[in-house]
């Protein structure tokens, strides 16, 4: 069932994605080769508690960290640990979540480690030009998988594909809600989009084979063919007026 939020509702969800938004900006300024995950967790830690808020992933279905840390191949949900060092060339997809009483927020994005390559800087301008547009479809009165549709035909006219087994979801009081947001699917299907939806469009794009694998520690997926992938999410409320991107200061 789709939980349409009251205006209210939607404000506290926004004061815990600019929360969010701030644990993001903060970890852009922190990586760096040389510097561990483990050490970007501590510091997302720190500030969500300081901030007066709880972090949303720790102990959420046996989760033992703040922040999800994925690193070149790794899709999502990769664990921090101070044996994963970031070196140069890298890339890291950061996803974070808080709540702030008792309501969810929720964003990724993929940074890079010192310089790297033209072709991983493409990877990821496509795959947050991919939010972009996806975002840009999420308009009272459209349909669910327009969303989805204009997810998937950048990244794919891209030369690129996109993640099957993982989706974007629907967001509120719970970090997972009814509708699943998949990143592929045909214009013009789905549930018909309403004021009051909160969504969080996470495109995940590889740049071969859209499979993955899920390693022994249970959480960290990556890909099934070894090839790089990268991550964008927001959190956004459907609005009256057009998508209000909640995760964006």
């Amino acid at each position: 069932m789709i939980i349409l939020k009251s205006l209210q509702e939607i404000q506290t969800i926004r004061k815990a994605c600019l929360i969010v938004a701030d644990v993001l900006e903060n970890i852009r300024g922190m990586v760096r080769p040389g510097i561990s995950t483990q050490a970007l967790d501590e510091v997302a830690e720190s500030f969500i508690i300081a901030a007066g808020a709880k972090p949303a992933f720790k102990g959420y279905r046996g989760y033992p960290k703040t922040l999800c840390t994925s690193v070149n191949n790794e899709v999502i949900h990769g664990i921090p640990s101070k044996d994963t060092v970031l070196k140069q060339g890298d890339i890291i997809s950061v996803d974070v979540g808080t709540i702030v009483d008792g309501f969810y927020g929720d964003a990724a994005i993929t940074l890079p480690v010192g310089e790297i390559t033209p072709e991983t800087e493409r990877l990821m301008r496509v795959t947050e030009e991919s939010l972009v547009r996806g975002i840009s479809q999420a308009h009272a009165g459209n349909r669910l998988y327009d969303i989805s549709h204009a997810v998937q035909e950048y990244v794919e006219l891209n030369g690129y594909s996109v993640v099957r087994e993982f989706v974007g979801h629907g967001i509120g009081r719970s970090l997972h809600e009814d509708p699943q947001i998949p990143n592929f699917g045909p214009s013009g299907q789905g549930p018909r989009l309403k004021p009051g939806m909160v969504l969080a469009i996470e495109p995940m794009v590889n740049v071969g084979g859209s499979a993955t694998v899920t390693q022994e520690d249970n959480w960290t997926a990556v890909t099934a063919d070894g090839s790089l992938s990268a991550h964008f999410e927001h959190t956004i409320a459907v609005m009256p007026d057009g998508p209000w991107i909640l995760t964006k200061k």
